[in-house]
Protein backbone atom coordinates (compact mmCIF):
# COMPACT_ATOMS: atom_id res chain seq x y z
CA UNK A 1 0.00 0.00 0.00
CA UNK A 2 1.20 3.53 0.63
CA UNK A 3 3.24 5.24 -2.13
CA UNK A 4 3.11 2.19 -4.45
CA UNK A 5 -0.23 3.57 -5.70
CA UNK A 6 -0.09 7.09 -7.19
CA UNK A 7 -2.06 9.66 -5.20
CA UNK A 8 -4.04 10.61 -8.29
CA UNK A 9 -5.27 7.03 -8.70
CA UNK A 10 -6.16 6.80 -4.99
CA UNK A 11 -8.07 10.06 -5.23
CA UNK A 12 -9.96 8.95 -8.36
CA UNK A 13 -10.99 5.68 -6.69
CA UNK A 14 -12.03 7.59 -3.59
CA UNK A 15 -14.20 9.89 -5.72
CA UNK A 16 -15.77 6.89 -7.42
CA UNK A 17 -16.68 5.14 -4.14
CA UNK A 18 -17.83 8.18 -2.19
CA UNK A 19 -19.27 10.40 -4.89
CA UNK A 20 -17.12 13.33 -3.76
CA UNK A 21 -16.35 15.87 -6.45
CA UNK A 22 -13.31 16.99 -4.49
CA UNK A 23 -11.62 14.47 -2.18
CA UNK A 24 -10.10 17.32 -0.19
CA UNK A 25 -13.43 18.65 1.05
CA UNK A 26 -13.74 17.73 4.73
CA UNK A 27 -16.26 18.68 7.37
CA UNK A 28 -14.64 18.17 10.76
CA UNK A 29 -10.97 17.15 10.45
CA UNK A 30 -7.87 19.36 10.10
CA UNK A 31 -6.40 20.30 6.70
CA UNK A 32 -3.40 17.99 7.15
CA UNK A 33 -5.67 15.01 7.80
CA UNK A 34 -7.94 16.11 4.96
CA UNK A 35 -5.11 15.91 2.43
CA UNK A 36 -4.45 12.31 3.47
CA UNK A 37 -8.13 11.32 3.63
CA UNK A 38 -8.33 9.42 0.29
CA UNK A 39 -5.33 7.23 1.20
CA UNK A 40 -6.47 6.76 4.80
CA UNK A 41 -9.97 5.90 3.56
CA UNK A 42 -8.65 2.79 1.80
CA UNK A 43 -6.31 1.88 4.66
CA UNK A 44 -9.26 1.91 7.05
CA UNK A 45 -11.32 -0.22 4.66
CA UNK A 46 -8.48 -2.69 4.11
CA UNK A 47 -7.75 -3.16 7.79
CA UNK A 48 -11.45 -3.46 8.68
CA UNK A 49 -12.09 -6.02 5.93
CA UNK A 50 -9.26 -8.15 7.34
CA UNK A 51 -10.33 -7.79 10.99
CA UNK A 52 -14.06 -8.22 10.32
CA UNK A 53 -13.41 -11.31 8.20
CA UNK A 54 -11.20 -12.67 11.00
CA UNK A 55 -14.07 -11.96 13.39
CA UNK A 56 -16.49 -14.05 11.36
CA UNK A 57 -14.06 -16.93 10.80
CA UNK A 58 -13.50 -17.28 14.57
CA UNK A 59 -16.97 -16.29 15.77
CA UNK A 60 -17.78 -17.58 19.29
CA UNK A 61 -21.45 -17.82 18.31
CA UNK A 62 -20.76 -20.27 15.46
CA UNK A 63 -17.16 -21.36 14.90
CA UNK A 64 -16.08 -21.72 18.53
CA UNK A 65 -19.45 -23.15 19.54
CA UNK A 66 -19.21 -25.84 16.87
CA UNK A 67 -15.56 -26.50 17.77
CA UNK A 68 -16.48 -26.91 21.46
CA UNK A 69 -19.10 -29.48 20.52
CA UNK A 70 -16.62 -31.30 18.26
CA UNK A 71 -13.93 -31.34 20.98
CA UNK A 72 -16.36 -32.64 23.59
CA UNK A 73 -16.15 -29.59 25.85
CA UNK A 74 -18.78 -29.52 28.63
CA UNK A 75 -22.12 -27.99 27.63
CA UNK A 76 -22.00 -25.27 30.28
CA UNK A 77 -18.96 -23.77 28.54
CA UNK A 78 -21.12 -22.86 25.55
CA UNK A 79 -22.91 -20.37 27.77
CA UNK A 80 -19.62 -18.64 28.62
CA UNK A 81 -18.48 -17.88 25.07
CA UNK A 82 -20.68 -14.85 24.33
CA UNK A 83 -20.51 -13.31 27.83
CA UNK A 84 -16.70 -13.48 27.86
CA UNK A 85 -16.40 -12.13 24.34
CA UNK A 86 -18.83 -9.25 24.84
CA UNK A 87 -18.35 -8.23 28.48
CA UNK A 88 -14.55 -8.35 28.39
CA UNK A 89 -14.60 -6.29 25.19
CA UNK A 90 -17.00 -3.77 26.72
CA UNK A 91 -15.97 -3.17 30.33
CA UNK A 92 -12.21 -2.55 29.72
CA UNK A 93 -13.09 0.31 27.38
CA UNK A 94 -14.17 2.26 30.46
CA UNK A 95 -10.67 1.95 31.92
CA UNK A 96 -8.41 2.44 28.87
CA UNK A 97 -10.10 5.34 27.09
CA UNK A 98 -8.42 7.97 29.28
CA UNK A 99 -4.95 6.42 28.85
CA UNK A 100 -5.34 6.28 25.08
CA UNK A 101 -6.49 9.88 25.02
CA UNK A 102 -3.20 10.96 26.63
CA UNK A 103 -1.19 9.77 23.61
CA UNK A 104 -1.14 12.05 20.56
CA UNK A 105 -0.86 9.29 17.90
CA UNK A 106 -3.22 6.46 18.82
CA UNK A 107 -3.08 4.08 15.88
CA UNK A 108 -0.42 1.97 17.63
CA UNK A 109 -2.94 0.94 20.28
CA UNK A 110 -5.07 -0.55 17.51
CA UNK A 111 -2.06 -2.18 15.88
CA UNK A 112 -0.94 -3.78 19.16
CA UNK A 113 -4.47 -4.91 20.00
CA UNK A 114 -4.92 -6.46 16.56
CA UNK A 115 -1.64 -8.39 16.87
CA UNK A 116 -2.68 -9.73 20.29
CA UNK A 117 -6.05 -10.82 18.87
CA UNK A 118 -4.31 -12.62 16.03
CA UNK A 119 -1.94 -14.45 18.36
CA UNK A 120 -4.79 -15.42 20.71
CA UNK A 121 -6.81 -16.93 17.87
CA UNK A 122 -3.75 -18.79 16.53
CA UNK A 123 -3.25 -20.20 20.04
CA UNK A 124 -6.84 -21.50 19.93
CA UNK A 125 -5.92 -23.44 16.78
CA UNK A 126 -2.96 -25.02 18.59
CA UNK A 127 -5.26 -26.03 21.47
CA UNK A 128 -7.71 -27.65 19.04
CA UNK A 129 -4.88 -29.82 17.68
CA UNK A 130 -3.53 -30.90 21.05
CA UNK A 131 -6.34 -31.06 23.63
CA UNK A 132 -9.85 -32.48 24.00
CA UNK A 133 -12.79 -32.18 26.37
CA UNK A 134 -12.74 -29.82 29.36
CA UNK A 135 -8.99 -28.98 29.09
CA UNK A 136 -9.53 -27.83 25.51
CA UNK A 137 -12.57 -25.81 26.51
CA UNK A 138 -10.87 -24.04 29.42
CA UNK A 139 -7.77 -23.31 27.33
CA UNK A 140 -9.79 -21.76 24.51
CA UNK A 141 -11.83 -19.74 27.00
CA UNK A 142 -8.55 -18.45 28.45
CA UNK A 143 -7.40 -17.35 25.01
CA UNK A 144 -10.82 -15.77 24.46
CA UNK A 145 -10.28 -13.66 27.60
CA UNK A 146 -7.00 -12.34 26.16
CA UNK A 147 -8.63 -11.79 22.78
CA UNK A 148 -11.58 -9.89 24.25
CA UNK A 149 -9.44 -7.56 26.36
CA UNK A 150 -7.38 -6.68 23.28
CA UNK A 151 -10.57 -6.19 21.32
CA UNK A 152 -11.73 -3.62 23.88
CA UNK A 153 -8.54 -1.62 23.40
CA UNK A 154 -8.96 -1.77 19.62
CA UNK A 155 -12.57 -0.60 19.88
CA UNK A 156 -11.61 2.58 21.72
CA UNK A 157 -8.63 3.32 19.48
CA UNK A 158 -10.57 2.64 16.27
CA UNK A 159 -13.34 5.10 17.07
CA UNK A 160 -10.82 7.78 18.02
CA UNK A 161 -8.52 7.32 15.01
CA UNK A 162 -11.43 7.08 12.59
CA UNK A 163 -12.75 10.38 13.94
CA UNK A 164 -9.34 12.00 13.49
CA UNK A 165 -8.60 10.77 9.95
CA UNK A 166 -11.96 10.43 8.17
CA UNK A 167 -14.57 13.16 7.82
CA UNK A 168 -17.99 12.75 9.47
CA UNK A 169 -19.82 12.19 6.18
CA UNK A 170 -17.56 9.28 5.20
CA UNK A 171 -17.20 7.18 8.38
CA UNK A 172 -20.32 5.13 7.77
CA UNK A 173 -19.17 4.44 4.21
CA UNK A 174 -15.91 2.99 5.51
CA UNK A 175 -17.60 0.52 7.88
CA UNK A 176 -20.35 -0.23 5.37
CA UNK A 177 -17.97 -1.30 2.60
CA UNK A 178 -15.85 -3.32 5.02
CA UNK A 179 -18.86 -5.15 6.50
CA UNK A 180 -20.26 -5.99 3.07
CA UNK A 181 -16.96 -7.39 1.77
CA UNK A 182 -16.36 -9.38 4.98
CA UNK A 183 -19.88 -10.81 4.73
CA UNK A 184 -19.30 -11.82 1.11
CA UNK A 185 -16.01 -13.54 2.00
CA UNK A 186 -17.77 -15.44 4.79
CA UNK A 187 -20.35 -16.71 2.31
CA UNK A 188 -17.57 -17.97 0.00
CA UNK A 189 -15.86 -19.78 2.89
CA UNK A 190 -19.20 -21.34 3.82
CA UNK A 191 -19.62 -22.76 0.33
CA UNK A 192 -16.09 -24.17 0.52
CA UNK A 193 -16.97 -25.90 3.79
CA UNK A 194 -19.94 -27.60 2.12
CA UNK A 195 -17.51 -29.66 0.04
CA UNK A 196 -15.75 -31.17 3.07
CA UNK A 197 -16.59 -34.31 5.02
CA UNK A 198 -16.73 -34.73 8.84
CA UNK A 199 -14.03 -36.41 10.87
CA UNK A 200 -10.42 -35.35 10.53
CA UNK A 201 -11.30 -32.96 7.74
CA UNK A 202 -13.62 -31.23 10.19
CA UNK A 203 -10.82 -30.61 12.66
CA UNK A 204 -8.58 -29.42 9.83
CA UNK A 205 -11.30 -27.00 8.73
CA UNK A 206 -11.65 -25.40 12.19
CA UNK A 207 -7.90 -25.22 12.73
CA UNK A 208 -7.56 -23.71 9.26
CA UNK A 209 -10.27 -21.13 9.94
CA UNK A 210 -8.61 -20.06 13.20
CA UNK A 211 -5.16 -19.87 11.62
CA UNK A 212 -6.50 -17.78 8.74
CA UNK A 213 -8.41 -15.56 11.17
CA UNK A 214 -5.24 -15.02 13.23
CA UNK A 215 -3.27 -14.18 10.09
CA UNK A 216 -5.97 -11.72 9.03
CA UNK A 217 -5.64 -9.80 12.31
CA UNK A 218 -1.86 -9.61 11.82
CA UNK A 219 -2.47 -8.39 8.27
CA UNK A 220 -4.97 -5.84 9.58
CA UNK A 221 -2.32 -4.54 11.99
CA UNK A 222 0.22 -4.18 9.19
CA UNK A 223 -2.25 -2.29 7.01
CA UNK A 224 -3.38 -0.02 9.84
CA UNK A 225 0.23 0.82 10.71
CA UNK A 226 0.50 2.60 7.34
CA UNK A 227 -2.21 5.07 8.33
CA UNK A 228 -1.16 8.71 8.21
CA UNK A 229 -2.32 9.97 11.61
CA UNK A 230 -1.37 13.38 12.93
CA UNK A 231 -0.98 14.01 16.64
CA UNK A 232 -4.27 14.93 18.30
CA UNK A 233 -5.33 16.66 21.48
CA UNK A 234 -4.26 14.86 24.65
CA UNK A 235 -6.20 16.89 27.18
CA UNK A 236 -9.84 16.59 28.19
CA UNK A 237 -10.02 12.81 28.43
CA UNK A 238 -12.37 11.88 31.26
CA UNK A 239 -12.23 8.74 33.34
CA UNK A 240 -15.10 6.71 31.91
CA UNK A 241 -15.41 4.25 34.79
CA UNK A 242 -15.39 7.07 37.34
CA UNK A 243 -18.00 8.89 35.27
CA UNK A 244 -20.13 5.74 35.08
CA UNK A 245 -20.02 5.14 38.83
CA UNK A 246 -20.72 8.79 39.54
CA UNK A 247 -23.74 8.80 37.22
CA UNK A 248 -25.32 5.51 38.29
CA UNK A 249 -28.04 7.52 39.99
CA UNK A 250 -29.40 8.18 36.49
CA UNK A 251 -30.80 4.65 36.43
CA UNK A 252 -32.96 5.51 39.39
CA UNK A 253 -33.83 9.08 38.40
CA UNK A 254 -34.12 8.94 34.59
CA UNK A 255 -37.18 6.94 33.56
CA UNK A 256 -36.28 6.84 29.86
CA UNK A 257 -32.78 5.50 30.52
CA UNK A 258 -34.07 2.99 33.09
CA UNK A 259 -36.67 1.59 30.71
CA UNK A 260 -34.10 1.40 27.91
CA UNK A 261 -31.68 -0.56 30.10
CA UNK A 262 -34.41 -3.02 31.01
CA UNK A 263 -35.13 -3.58 27.31
CA UNK A 264 -31.44 -3.79 26.39
CA UNK A 265 -30.88 -6.38 29.13
CA UNK A 266 -33.78 -8.49 27.86
CA UNK A 267 -32.43 -8.16 24.32
CA UNK A 268 -29.20 -9.88 25.37
CA UNK A 269 -31.20 -13.05 24.78
CA UNK A 270 -30.67 -12.68 21.03
CA UNK A 271 -26.88 -12.88 21.48
CA UNK A 272 -26.75 -15.45 24.29
CA UNK A 273 -28.93 -17.99 22.46
CA UNK A 274 -26.74 -18.42 19.35
CA UNK A 275 -24.30 -21.08 20.70
CA UNK A 276 -27.23 -23.30 21.69
CA UNK A 277 -28.61 -23.17 18.13
CA UNK A 278 -25.19 -24.36 16.98
CA UNK A 279 -25.06 -27.14 19.58
CA UNK A 280 -28.44 -28.52 18.52
CA UNK A 281 -27.63 -28.27 14.80
CA UNK A 282 -24.30 -30.04 15.31
CA UNK A 283 -25.84 -32.85 17.34
CA UNK A 284 -28.79 -33.26 14.97
CA UNK A 285 -26.50 -33.47 11.91
CA UNK A 286 -23.90 -35.70 13.52
CA UNK A 287 -21.28 -33.00 13.08
CA UNK A 288 -21.77 -32.84 9.30
CA UNK A 289 -19.76 -30.01 7.81
CA UNK A 290 -22.54 -29.36 5.32
CA UNK A 291 -24.55 -28.11 8.29
CA UNK A 292 -21.68 -25.93 9.51
CA UNK A 293 -21.05 -24.55 6.02
CA UNK A 294 -24.72 -23.72 5.56
CA UNK A 295 -24.82 -21.88 8.90
CA UNK A 296 -21.65 -19.97 8.00
CA UNK A 297 -23.32 -18.91 4.75
CA UNK A 298 -26.38 -17.85 6.76
CA UNK A 299 -24.19 -15.70 9.01
CA UNK A 300 -22.53 -13.94 6.08
CA UNK A 301 -25.79 -13.46 4.20
CA UNK A 302 -27.56 -11.99 7.24
CA UNK A 303 -24.72 -9.53 7.78
CA UNK A 304 -24.62 -8.62 4.11
CA UNK A 305 -28.36 -8.09 3.70
CA UNK A 306 -29.97 -6.93 6.92
CA UNK A 307 -28.09 -4.00 8.45
CA UNK A 308 -28.96 -1.35 5.80
CA UNK A 309 -32.69 -2.18 6.00
CA UNK A 310 -32.70 -2.10 9.80
CA UNK A 311 -30.82 1.20 9.71
CA UNK A 312 -33.47 2.87 7.56
CA UNK A 313 -36.24 1.57 9.83
CA UNK A 314 -34.38 2.74 12.94
CA UNK A 315 -34.28 6.28 11.59
CA UNK A 316 -38.08 6.20 11.68
CA UNK A 317 -38.62 4.30 14.95
CA UNK A 318 -35.81 2.64 16.88
CA UNK A 319 -38.20 1.16 19.46
CA UNK A 320 -40.17 -0.57 16.71
CA UNK A 321 -36.93 -2.00 15.28
CA UNK A 322 -36.01 -3.47 18.67
CA UNK A 323 -39.53 -4.84 19.13
CA UNK A 324 -39.70 -6.46 15.69
CA UNK A 325 -36.17 -7.87 15.97
CA UNK A 326 -36.91 -9.37 19.39
CA UNK A 327 -40.16 -10.89 18.10
CA UNK A 328 -38.29 -12.42 15.15
CA UNK A 329 -35.66 -13.87 17.50
CA UNK A 330 -38.36 -15.38 19.70
CA UNK A 331 -40.18 -17.00 16.78
CA UNK A 332 -36.90 -18.33 15.38
CA UNK A 333 -36.07 -19.93 18.74
CA UNK A 334 -39.44 -21.64 19.06
CA UNK A 335 -39.15 -23.04 15.54
CA UNK A 336 -35.59 -24.24 16.20
CA UNK A 337 -36.71 -26.05 19.36
CA UNK A 338 -39.47 -27.68 17.34
CA UNK A 339 -37.02 -28.79 14.65
CA UNK A 340 -34.77 -30.33 17.31
CA UNK A 341 -37.59 -32.69 18.30
CA UNK A 342 -38.76 -33.52 14.80
CA UNK A 343 -37.83 -37.12 13.89
CA UNK A 344 -36.55 -37.76 10.37
CA UNK A 345 -36.38 -34.03 9.66
CA UNK A 346 -36.04 -33.53 5.89
CA UNK A 347 -33.18 -31.27 4.77
CA UNK A 348 -31.94 -30.47 8.30
CA UNK A 349 -29.03 -28.37 7.02
CA UNK A 350 -31.45 -26.03 5.28
CA UNK A 351 -33.94 -25.99 8.17
CA UNK A 352 -31.47 -25.13 10.95
CA UNK A 353 -29.57 -22.70 8.74
CA UNK A 354 -32.82 -20.89 7.94
CA UNK A 355 -33.66 -20.33 11.60
CA UNK A 356 -30.05 -19.34 12.32
CA UNK A 357 -30.27 -16.86 9.44
CA UNK A 358 -33.39 -15.35 11.00
CA UNK A 359 -31.68 -15.14 14.39
CA UNK A 360 -28.72 -13.29 12.87
CA UNK A 361 -31.05 -10.88 11.09
CA UNK A 362 -32.87 -10.31 14.38
CA UNK A 363 -29.65 -9.68 16.29
CA UNK A 364 -28.49 -7.21 13.63
CA UNK A 365 -31.76 -5.34 14.17
CA UNK A 366 -31.26 -5.35 17.93
CA UNK A 367 -27.78 -3.86 17.55
CA UNK A 368 -28.91 -1.12 15.16
CA UNK A 369 -32.05 -0.35 17.15
CA UNK A 370 -30.45 -0.09 20.58
CA UNK A 371 -27.54 2.05 19.36
CA UNK A 372 -29.88 4.43 17.55
CA UNK A 373 -32.31 4.62 20.47
CA UNK A 374 -29.65 5.40 23.08
CA UNK A 375 -28.14 8.16 20.96
CA UNK A 376 -31.54 9.67 20.20
CA UNK A 377 -32.93 9.71 23.76
CA UNK A 378 -29.76 11.39 25.00
CA UNK A 379 -28.78 15.02 24.62
CA UNK A 380 -25.38 16.56 23.96
CA UNK A 381 -25.09 17.27 27.68
CA UNK A 382 -25.83 13.75 28.97
CA UNK A 383 -24.84 11.46 26.08
CA UNK A 384 -21.42 10.56 27.52
CA UNK A 385 -23.02 9.70 30.86
CA UNK A 386 -25.74 7.63 29.19
CA UNK A 387 -23.16 5.61 27.22
CA UNK A 388 -20.86 5.05 30.23
CA UNK A 389 -23.73 3.98 32.50
CA UNK A 390 -25.28 1.76 29.82
CA UNK A 391 -22.02 -0.01 28.95
CA UNK A 392 -21.18 -0.64 32.61
CA UNK A 393 -24.63 -1.99 33.42
CA UNK A 394 -24.79 -4.26 30.35
CA UNK A 395 -21.25 -5.50 30.90
CA UNK A 396 -22.31 -6.78 34.31
CA UNK A 397 -25.52 -8.29 32.92
CA UNK A 398 -23.52 -10.17 30.28
CA UNK A 399 -21.46 -11.83 32.99
CA UNK A 400 -24.69 -12.89 34.70
CA UNK A 401 -25.78 -14.29 31.31
CA UNK A 402 -23.11 -16.96 31.62
CA UNK A 403 -25.44 -18.87 33.94
CA UNK A 404 -27.46 -20.08 30.93
CA UNK A 405 -24.64 -22.52 30.20
CA UNK A 406 -25.27 -24.15 33.57
CA UNK A 407 -28.97 -24.43 32.76
CA UNK A 408 -28.08 -26.09 29.44
CA UNK A 409 -25.89 -28.66 31.20
CA UNK A 410 -28.83 -29.60 33.43
CA UNK A 411 -31.86 -29.27 31.14
CA UNK A 412 -30.32 -29.35 27.66
CA UNK A 413 -29.82 -26.69 24.97
CA UNK A 414 -33.41 -26.90 23.74
CA UNK A 415 -34.72 -25.78 27.12
CA UNK A 416 -32.33 -22.81 27.11
CA UNK A 417 -33.44 -21.83 23.62
CA UNK A 418 -37.08 -21.85 24.71
CA UNK A 419 -36.25 -19.86 27.85
CA UNK A 420 -34.28 -17.23 25.92
CA UNK A 421 -37.02 -17.10 23.28
CA UNK A 422 -39.54 -16.32 26.01
CA UNK A 423 -37.26 -13.51 27.19
CA UNK A 424 -37.12 -12.21 23.61
CA UNK A 425 -40.92 -12.09 23.48
CA UNK A 426 -40.93 -10.13 26.75
CA UNK A 427 -38.32 -7.80 25.27
CA UNK A 428 -40.54 -7.19 22.24
CA UNK A 429 -43.41 -6.10 24.46
CA UNK A 430 -41.16 -3.93 26.63
CA UNK A 431 -39.62 -2.25 23.59
CA UNK A 432 -43.05 -1.25 22.28
CA UNK A 433 -43.69 0.59 25.54
CA UNK A 434 -40.58 2.74 25.20
CA UNK A 435 -40.95 6.41 24.37
CA UNK A 436 -40.58 7.19 20.67
CA UNK A 437 -37.12 8.68 20.27
CA UNK A 438 -37.42 9.82 16.65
Amino acid sequence: MGEAIPKSVTRDLYDLLTGDEDARVCRDIPDDACREQPRNFFIHIGSLIASKTGDRLSSPKLVLSWLFTSLGAPTFMLGLLVPIRESLSLIPQLFVARAIRRVGVRKWFWVAGSVVQGLAVAAMAAVALSLHGAPAGWSILGMLVVFSLARGVCSVAEKDVLGKTISKSRRGTVTGYASSVAGAITIVVGFMALALKPGEQGLILFVGLLVIAGALWILAALIFSRLEEYSGATEGGGNAIAEALRQMHLIREDRDLRQFLVVRTLLLSTALVAPFYVSIASQHSGGALTQFGAMLIATGAASFLSAPAWGRLADRSSRQVMARAALLAGVSGVVTAGLAHTPDLPYPAIAFSATYFLLNIAHAGVRVGRKTHLIDIATAENRASYVAVSNTFIGVMLIVGGTFGGIASLAGPTAVILLLSAISFIAAGAARRLKDAQ
